[in-house]
């Protein structure tokens, strides 16, 4: 079995009235970056939590080869954990209930720490950490639960440019490195070009564009998608010839 997450005439509905999404259809390799896209509204959350079974699917099959982590936007804790009790919580399956962290969940916590070159902020409050570094120890968190599959909401919102660059570039060694399965939501179809093997368009309700990311990234699917022109660009830096998308905003 070769296919991570397998999905086909997927459909769900809060209201048995109006569909959030139906007909939708995806094969996500083991291995592979996977990316979601659509406006705001259009189900990429939905599809996300049905992937993660919190919601149950209204029609068509779902099936899930390997264990999920979550990785969520952005966000703030309420209360001052440390970054190493942050990274810990994703230990919590193999820790049991009630049970403290042994030794060797924190060696593998600070290992992973360590990796992204964080392992200096573990006892730092995780709120006095940059945008970019609580999503690297969000991800990290993920990690130490030692899942096949990462599904990350919008990882780079509201992160600056060079903050969006680091994440994006881990998402790419987890694929290659670990051989990781990633799945991720985005509005930026530059980051998925950059980064995905394989893309979804999440256009409307029953309308997709699915395949390989260099084929259904294009002028007329994105401005189906967003209602913006978005031109394709190619140029060459640093000897290599880079492909992305600029958004065309009128006056």
């Amino acid at each position: 079995m070769n296919n991570a997450i397998c999905f086909e005439n997927l459909g769900f509905t809060y209201t048995h009235e109006t569909w959030v999404f139906r007909h939708c259809n995806a094969m996500i390799e083991k291995g592979s970056v996977f990316a979601i896209l659509g406006p705001n509204g259009r189900g990429k959350t939905t599809l996300l939590k049905a992937l993660l079974k919190l919601h149950k699917p209204s029609e068509g099959s779902l099936e899930v080869h390997g264990k999920i982590a979550f990785v969520p936007q952005l966000f703030s804790v309420t209360f001052a954990y440390t970054v190493l009790d942050m990274v810990l919580m994703g230990r919590a399956s193999k820790i049991g209930l009630f049970s403290q962290p042994s030794a060797k969940d924190r060696t593998i916590a600070l290992a992973s720490l360590e990796r992204f070159g964080l392992a200096h902020l573990a006892h730092h409050s995780f709120d006095e950490l940059s945008g970019g570094q609580r999503q690297l120890v969000i991800i990290t968190r993920a990690l130490v639960a030692e899942a096949d599959i990462l599904v990350l909401d919008e990882p780079t919102s509201a992160l600056d440019m060079k903050n969006q660059a680091l994440v994006l570039s881990w998402i790419h060694r987890l694929s290659k490195e670990d051989g990781l399965t990633i799945v991720f939501t985005t509005h930026h179809p530059h980051h998925a070009l950059a980064v995905s093997d394989n893309a979804l368009l999440m256009i409307d309700e029953a309308s997709f564009a699915y395949g390989k990311s260099q084929e259904v990234l294009n002028e007329a699917n994105l401005l189906a998608l967003y209602g913006v022109p978005l031109k394709h660009v190619i140029f060459e830096f640093e000897n290599e010839t880079v492909e992305s998308f600029v958004p065309v905003f009128k006056k």
